[in-house]
């Protein structure tokens, strides 16, 4: 076969102008990294007002999560440290101790911790002893990320991603396919790229993820953050990746040579360590912080296999089959190539839809979000690589004059060109939040306890109704002097009615835990502007009435 080397150097133009277009889609339009874990729950909750000062803060979060050194306190009332020891972290749960004698006012809470998926979580909440106050006010609370850093992450995944294909689909071919009296000088210059991608995705994402971590900017990490990296999940399945990479590097050199060297045993070996490389991409994303965690990082590992044994595949046959091969090498490979690649792209979409679905979950997930419109861009350009596959697949079947070499390297050429794109765009979908994590987000922000404070002049009464929704709710009562302190009571009443709908007032048992707190348990039957009236007697002669509105949903 005569090699056009005209041609051939258009192909490697255009995908290389591919390439260089998606770093630039990376660069350009790069979001705020948003964090993959979410806040659900806090003891004391967020803005209430407890009577005694508690001895721990606890924090609930939506998945596992890591501590950082000297991330997370808790500011008393006057701007001093109420936490003492360290925090402890079990699964979801974040413990702070705090020390005993707390003063009164309001309290503030900040925290930054990493979620499973390796992705910063940050943020704050109050919560007041006795009465509130003013907060204190802290830093490091933001959640945002440098903007160079930012940027640099999704690129050093793609690199890793490029890495990966370059790596499987050419060994691959290398092993089963290769013509004998082809030089392998090519492709062994396209395998040890893709080593140097992968080791150098490898180093940067270690380096970048503790400037990452801490919120700070590109040099601004210091020895004990990287320390703290390399001591996390994160971490371990970096330096996993790195030790694999480094020990098929030594099994790929007879391959690569062509000595006659690789055995059956070395190719064996080289595919435990293919299997244990491309777990280390699932280990430190989405998947292992799914609902399912096991299934989720087996599908991820099986998606990114099939892409990197057909993407990879589609280089070597653009790069040197096509134009190397003669006519009769070409009628025994590609057939076989034909099969792995409808194999591989059945792998691909099977295993897409399973992790879609368990991230997504919701048609509501696939459209409204982020996520869910990137998933649906993935399938259409999915959805034309696999058209023109076919396309190509006919080729290689009919084998006929008028549909030579020429024509299936424009479309093999094509197909590289769009699974190329679907690449950058999953090295941005790692970035983003899955609706399911979302959803909790939301979840967790949105508070239905009413929480008010009445007073007049003689007392102030905070009251708390939880969960504020139609059907049995509680209620809280706290009675204080004007000046905040604990007043104690002799006798509390409550009654609730809603004019609106013609029910008349209810009233509300009410259970003295101390002198000055008071709860109640009642059934409120329709939603609506509830109208509580309390009233409080502090003594033989002293009594006082309040009322509130509160909007049951």
């Amino acid at each position: 076969m005569t090699v056009d080397r005209s041609r051939a150097s258009r192909a490697a133009a255009a995908v290389l102008g591919v390439l260089f277009g998606l770093l630039c889609v990376v660069l350009g339009p790069a979001a705020p990294a948003s964090a993959h874990a979410a806040l659900v729950a806090s003891d004391p909750g967020n803005g209430t007002i407890v009577p005694d000062a508690p001895n721990r803060v606890t924090l609930t979060f939506s998945e596992s999560v890591q501590l950082l050194s000297g991330k997370i306190q808790v500011l008393a009332p006057d701007g001093s440290r109420a936490d003492q020891g360290e925090p402890e972290v079990a699964g979801t749960t974040v413990t702070i101790p705090l020390r005993t004698g707390g003063g009164r006012g309001t309290y503030l809470v900040s925290y930054r911790v990493i979620s499973a998926d390796s992705h910063p979580v940050a943020g704050s909440l109050t919560y007041s002893v006795g009465a509130a106050s003013a907060p204190p006010t802290a830093t490091d609370v933001d959640d945002t990320a440098d903007p160079v850093v930012r940027t640099l992450i999704p690129i050093a995944k793609y690199l890793g991603y490029a890495g990966l294909v370059l790596l499987v689909g050419p060994i691959l071919v290398l092993a089963l396919l290769w013509p004998h009296r082809l030089s392998r000088r090519g492709p062994a210059r396209l395998v040890w790229t893709g080593v140097g991608l992968v080791l150098g995705s490898t180093l940067l994402s270690l380096w970048l993820q503790a400037p990452y971590t801490t919120g700070t900017g590109l040099f601004g990490a210091g020895p004990d953050d990287l320390r703290d990296v390399l001591g996390s999940t994160f971490g371990a399945v970096m330096l996993v990746r790195l030790g694999v990479i480094c020990a098929a590097a030594f099994l790929l050199r007879p391959l690569l040579r062509g000595s006659g060297g690789d055995t059956r045993t070395d190719l064996a070996l080289l595919g435990v360590l293919g299997v244990a490389a491309v777990a280390t991409w699932p280990l430190t994303g989405h998947p292992s912080a799914s609902p399912v965690a096991g299934v989720s990082v087996v599908v991820d590992a099986i998606h990114l296999t099939a892409m990197a044994v057909w993407l990879g595949g589609l280089v070597m046959l653009v790069s040197f089959l096509l134009r190397q091969a003669n006519e009769s090498e070409l009628g025994a490979i590609l057939p076989i190539w034909s099969r792995w690649a409808a194999t591989a792209v059945g792998a691909l979409l099977l295993a897409g839809v399973v992790q879609a679905l368990i991230e997504v979950q919701t048609l509501s997930g696939l459209v409204n979000s982020t996520y869910g419109r990137l998933i649906l861009v993935k399938v259409a350009l999915a959805a034309s690589a696999v058209g023109i596959a076919a396309y190509a697949r006919k080729l290689v079947i009919r084998r006929s004059a008028e549909s030579g070499p020429g024509t299936l390297r424009r479309a093999v050429l094509a197909e590289l060109a769009i699974t190329a794109v679907v690449l950058g765009v999953t090295a941005v979908l790692v970035q983003i939040p899955p609706p399911r994590t979302a959803e909790a987000a939301e979840t967790a922000t949105t508070s239905t306890t009413i929480t008010q404070t009445l007073r007049n002049d003689s007392m102030s009464l905070q009251v708390d109704v939880f969960p504020a929704v139609v059907g049995n709710n509680s209620i809280h009562l706290y009675a204080y002097t004007p000046d905040n302190k604990p007043l104690p009571v002799v006798e509390w009443s409550a009654t609730a009615a809603l004019p609106a709908k013609g029910v008349e007032p209810i009233e509300i048992p009410l259970l003295r835990i101390t002198d000055f707190h008071a709860i109640g348990d009642i059934a409120l039957p329709a939603a609506g502007d509830w109208a509580l009236k309390f009233t409080v007697r502090t003594s033989e002669i002293d009594q006082s009435t309040l009322t509130m509105t509160a909007k049951i949903s």
